[in-house]
């Protein structure tokens, strides 16, 4: 697959349905759907209980996710790194959101995310 080499657009073609399911399971406070892309690392970190705890405090204080627009792509050797202008419902505040993708083999998946 190799994203390094595939262009923006074919990057985000690929990249944004796992960010969009992702960002669904934290609005649904979904473990299940919020964790299925990730690593076995980003696994070990977001359990169920601290899903639930990030998810009641961002949803307290910001609202829901909203729509997202794309900033830029950072290409690394081991790894994609998108971020995104993320918009939230309770307020008018613009919100980073970043992911850091990687490639095993024929899958990606998710190695960092955040929010801030």
């Amino acid at each position: 697959m190799e994203l390094i080499h595939k262009t923006d657009e074919e990057i985000l073609n690929l990249l944004n349905p796992i960010m969009d399911n992702m960002m669904e399971g934290s609005t649904e406070i979904n473990h299940a759907k919020h964790t299925c892309d990730f690593t076995d690392r980003m696994k070990a970190i977001v359990t169920p209980e601290r899903l639930e705890q990030m998810c009641k405090d961002y949803q307290s204080r910001w609202g829901l996710f909203g729509k997202r627009e794309f900033v830029a792509i950072f290409r690394r050797k081991e790894s994609i790194a998108v971020v995104w202008k993320q918009f939230c419902s309770n307020t008018t505040d613009e919100h980073v959101a970043e992911a850091v993708f990687v490639e095993n083999g024929n899958t990606i998946l998710i190695d960092h995310a955040m929010v801030y």
